[in-house]
């Protein structure tokens, strides 16, 4: 008799107690859509990547050969009993990393590699003496050749053989790059005007803004022993020194220097760099992003002469595919990749047919699913570090996805972010087309439509940090909104209020004034003017593409960076109406901190006014111990052993590296004999370890602390370890974190802009960052939202929406006005969305 072999339905996972998960048992279906919801901090991610994604990896991984693990960055182990019946994982994370310069929509989706063997292969290469030749099969076998031989051709015409271009060649990183330019498309030289900060400032008071550069704010000191005055106003010196300011010879003269406690330091070889000198060898010497991009300020970046902003050799243009060259190939907008393809297929000879379906299926595999993600108006050469969050979202989602696997589990932690929710509908497609593949589907996520598109939702909670890890409910989204324990449900079914602010009146929109700018031209913004209100929250929306951030981040952010150091304006905005704004604050949703030494405690005043609390005490005066004692950053303070990291880090081959608790100190970073020293029976790690709830009432008689505690509470991290890593926090709890000094002093005339500021952020979440914002405003400020959120843009003063679409289909203002006002216009899909959701929670229309 035949035994029944019983398939399992779904993943059993017990006893998870990744971070603040508490023993959990959950059970996750497979081969279908899952959502995960809670509040930010309650323990999704933890669930998603700490447990499935890590177990599913590992133990795919543990099925490949040794020599294969080796190279490969493993996931340890996770806390947790069991996990059975789990297929092999891929996970997308919630923030793709900012692309280089060299980075471009082609090669980021790696379409572009694809055409550059099209080009090798099926183009048209030009000989020496300028004939054309058809493409041959004969030119196609020639790339293949191994040794001296390879690529070698010979003209039909006049029968020399020439070396023709290989895909390397074609390569603008490699090979293929202009002389001129590197491959960069721009060539840069340093911009006179912004080298004078404040011309009406003198030296020593910071007038040569490259001498403010760290490394250089002693020149003004040489400057004065070189004889130049530098106690008077820059535009009062003669022409003679400021030539010398500019210009001077590199020399070395002694001199003597006050630093800022007051002592005096004697230098007999102090160098001389003159205001160009001290970028050229900034630029020289720098290693780090932030720097080059401090000094990046300084430069004009112009197109190449040579290659004309195509970044290849002008050599490589003479070879063409349908009549066209690489470099206007990669000028095509995705959507017209389909056609170019039938055209190259349609005049090849019948013996290149095979060759070109076979490359030609390979671009279009890579193509599809940009396509079916609204990502059509891309072109390939459009720079990555131009693209939106969302677009860098989709394109990261569009790679995952295009290899049409089976039997995966695959996870995504908020693929909602930088959506338009007209782009959700063609995402829970995408969704729909995995399960019908054969996959498992966990998606981490805020965003109500999709958790309503789910086959099955686990909520995680109640509540944030130690109030969370458990699982709240399970069921599917109908079953949900029928579950009163469910924080979720309400939102789901509408009965939540989303409206949570009281909105200014139409008369008291613009009381307080306005601002504005008009972009001349810049991608894809024409002759546009917008206006937006002072001491209210504008919303900038629209569609995925349409504009936003070329708007606000591209353009209105340098402009009034620019204003305020009184520059001239960046040459694609035509007009700028500063209104009362001097100062502009950018807040993104960048891990805050770079490595594990960053903490909430750092991040914040609070470490410092901890370390100075700690050193005053009558045991540490005793031992001589200063502030920097009581840093586990610093050798006098820090653990011996893991050199304040709190983990051993053990490398074992070909086994995912371990990272173990430092047994010297136990995790806590700190030096055993700084832990000695107790303030009211507390060690300094006794603190750091208290949740900011928790710390409150310890610290309450600390003022500078307990302010600072108090904000962040305020902010909804009250859930958060004071000696937490920051850069593992979400991109809604490092948008608030950074927010934490403005919080505490007047805002009047500063502009905070916020891109996408609901990452990660459940609905309840979203109510808590709309108090923190009214913080801001009373303090004075105004502020921007980059969003999609129907949710923030129902709780804004004033609307601006971009559309009708991405790309050369957008940049056109579709409505502006009150949210109120935006639902009873006919125009733009932003305008039907907020109706619908406005309808779905019961408000008037």
């Amino acid at each position: 008799m035949t035994q029944q072999i019983k398939i399992p339905t779904q993943i059993e996972v017990r006893g998870g107690e990744v971070n603040n998960l508490k023993g959990i048992d959950v059970d996750i279906p497979l081969n279908q859509f899952v959502a995960v919801s809670g509040l930010s901090g309650s323990g999704k991610s933890s669930l998603a990547m700490g447990i499935l994604y890590a177990e599913g990896s590992r133990r795919y991984l543990d099925a490949l050969a040794t020599y294969t693990r080796r190279r490969i960055n493993q996931v340890g182990r996770p806390n947790v009993k069991s996990v059975k019946y789990i297929p092999a994982a891929l996970a997308l994370r919630q923030r793709p990393n900012v692309p280089s310069v060299r980075s471009t929509v082609g090669t980021m989706t790696e379409i572009y590699n694809v055409l550059r063997l099209i080009y090798s292969r099926l183009g048209s290469p030009v000989c020496p003496n300028g004939h054309r030749i058809k493409p041959t099969i004969k030119i196609a076998e020639a790339m293949d050749v191994v040794g001296d031989q390879m690529s070698v051709i010979e003209c039909p015409v006049c029968g020399v053989k020439f070396h023709a271009f290989g895909a390397e060649d074609f390569a603008f990183n490699s090979d293929g790059a202009c002389p001129t330019c590197g491959g960069l498309g721009k060539t840069k030289q340093i911009d006179a005007s912004k080298l004078i900060y404040d011309e009406n400032s003198s030296l020593a008071d910071g007038a040569i803004a490259s001498w403010r550069l760290p490394g250089r704010n002693f020149m003004p000191t040489v400057a004065a022993a070189m004889g130049i005055r530098t106690d008077i106003p820059y535009k009062d010196l003669t022409d003679e020194e400021k030539n010398t300011v500019l210009h001077g010879e590199k020399k070395q003269y002694p001199v003597d220097i006050l630093s800022g406690t007051g002592r005096v330091f004697h230098m007999e070889h102090a160098l001389f760099e003159n205001a160009y000198n001290a970028i050229e060898d900034s630029m020289a010497t720098t290693k780090s992003e932030r720097a080059l991009k401090r000094l990046n300020q300084f430069y004009k970046f112009s197109t190449c002469e040579t290659c004309h902003g195509t970044r290849l050799n002008p050599d490589r243009l003479h070879q063409e595919v349908t009549g066209l060259n690489i470099a206007e190939a990669s000028e095509m907008p995705l959507g017209d990749l389909t056609d170019f393809v039938t055209k190259m297929k349609a005049a090849l000879p019948e013996n290149m047919q095979a060759l070109a379906t076979n490359l030609s299926s390979e671009l279009l595999n890579q193509l599809q699913p940009l396509l079916d993600l609204g990502l059509n108006y891309l072109t390939m050469n459009r720079l990555g570090s131009t693209l939106s969050t969302g677009e860098l979202q989709r394109i990261q989602l569009g790679r995952t996805l295009r290899t049409e696997t089976t039997g995966v589990l695959y996870i995504l932690d908020e693929p909602s972010v930088g959506l338009h929710p007209d782009n959700i509908a063609g995402l829970i497609k995408i969704f729909r087309q995995l399960i019908a593949g054969g996959n498992s589907l966990v998606v981490v996520d805020h965003e109500t439509s999709i958790i309503n598109a789910a086959d099955w939702v686990i909520e995680i909670g109640p509540g944030s940090g130690a109030k969370g890890g458990q699982v709240v409910a399970t069921g599917t989204p109908d079953e949900l909104k029928k579950n009163h324990k469910s924080l979720i449900g309400p939102f789901l079914s509408g009965e939540a209020t989303i409206q949570s602010r009281k909105l200014a009146s139409e008369k008291a929109l613009f009381k307080a004034g306005q601002f504005g700018l008009t972009v001349n031209h810049r991608f894809n913004l024409n002759q546009l003017t917008a206006k937006f209100p002072l001491k209210k929250i504008s919303a900038i929306t629209g569609f995925s593409g349409a504009g936003k951030t070329t708007l606000i981040l591209d353009s209105l952010v340098p402009a009034l960076e620019r204003s305020i150091k009184k520059q001239k304006l960046p040459e694609h905005v035509a007009k700028l109406d500063a209104g009362q704004l001097r100062h502009v604050v950018s807040v993104d949703a960048t891990p805050v901190g770079k490595n594990m030494r960053s903490t909430v405690a750092t991040y914040t005043n609070i470490m410092d006014a901890l370390r100075k609390l700690f050193a005053s005490l009558p045991d540490a005066k005793k031992n001589h111990y200063t502030a920097s004692y009581f840093s586990y950053n610093n050798k006098e303070g820090g653990c011996p052993t893991c050199g304040g990291t709190g983990q051993i880090s053990l490398d074992i081959q070909y086994l995912p590296d371990m990272v173990e608790t430092c047994l010297t100190c136990g995790g806590n970073r700190f030096n055993p004999d700084i832990l000695k020293i107790k303030w009211r029976g507390n060690s300094i790690a006794d603190l750091l370890a208290l949740e900011v709830e928790e710390a409150i009432p310890v610290l309450k008689d600390e003022t500078t602390i307990a302010d600072t505690l108090q904000v962040l509470k305020e902010m909804g991290l009250g859930y958060l370890h004071l000696g937490e890593d920051t850069p593992t926090l979400s991109g809604g709890e490092a948008q608030r974190l950074k927010l934490t000094s403005h919080l505490k002093r007047r805002q009047t005339n500063s502009l905070f802009i916020f891109d996408e500021p609901t990452i990660g952020l459940h609905p309840l979440d979203v109510q808590t960052l709309l108090k923190v914002f009214d913080q801001l405003l009373e303090q004075g400020a105004t502020i921007l939202l980059i969003t999609h959120d129907l949710d923030l843009m129902a709780n804004s003063d004033y609307l601006f929406d971009l559309g009708p679409m991405g790309g050369s289909d957008g940049g056109q203002i579709m409505a502006q006005g009150r949210p109120d006002d935006l639902v009873k216009q006919p125009n733009g899909l932003t305008s039907k969305y907020l109706r619908e959701h406005y309808q779905n929670h019961h408000m008037t229309v």
